[in-house]
């Protein structure tokens, strides 16, 4: 199993050094400065919202009319859902799709940040401080309703503390995989000279 994943591994890292023949870091390194400084402000201020906060509160609030035929929990639940799967996915095809690695990367950045967005509004289920939007005069707030449906309430600043130690793992792997591609496109661009 150990040989299998060295290979792997190794074909992944010849695979991305072809990848970086001809690209250039010099246009990707502001990106990767925004995504850097994007991870270390979440990390600081729980209520930083990132240049991505817009368009993942727009697929949260997209995810409950999605999820609608599914039933009541499914559907409060689908905002969440659906504004951490839009972000996986788009990293996903960046990769599997365009073999762009470091568009991975800020897919998986952009996941990071909807992580955090999403323990910043676990950790209030129990405060109701934060201002909601939604669809209708008087929202509710998702993780206070199924937090209380499942009798998890008491929990929430658990569950926000676990959601933020995996967003900050998923960013952490984000920038060092898109410092890496940065690397390998500066490093082919010597060759080159």
């Amino acid at each position: 199993m150990w040989d299998r994943l060295t290979s792997w591994l190794e074909a992944l890292r010849d695979d991305a050094s072809e990848w970086a023949e001809g690209r250039s870091a010099l246009v990707r390194a502001p990106l990767l400065a925004y995504l850097i400084y994007a991870g270390v402000r979440h990390l600081l201020d729980p209520l930083y919202r990132s240049w991505f906060a817009g368009i993942t509160l727009v697929f949260h609030e997209m995810g409950h009319l999605v999820f609608i035929p599914f039933g009541r929990t499914l559907t409060i639940l689908g905002g969440t859902i659906l504004q951490l799967v839009v972000p996986a996915a788009a990293a996903a095809y960046l990769l599997l799709r365009q073999r762009d690695y470091f568009g991975l990367a800020v897919g998986s950045s952009w996941l990071s940040y909807s992580l955090w967005e999403t323990a910043t509004y676990v950790d209030d289920a129990n405060k109701n401080e934060l201002p909601l939007v939604g669809f209708g005069d008087n929202p509710h707030h998702d993780w206070d309703t199924l937090l209380t449906q499942w009798h998890l309430l008491n929990s929430a600043q658990t569950f926000a503390f676990g959601i933020r130690v995996v967003a900050f793992v998923v960013w952490a792997a984000s920038i060092a995989l898109a410092g890496w591609t940065c690397w390998l496109m500066w490093k082919q661009r010597e060759r080159q000279a």
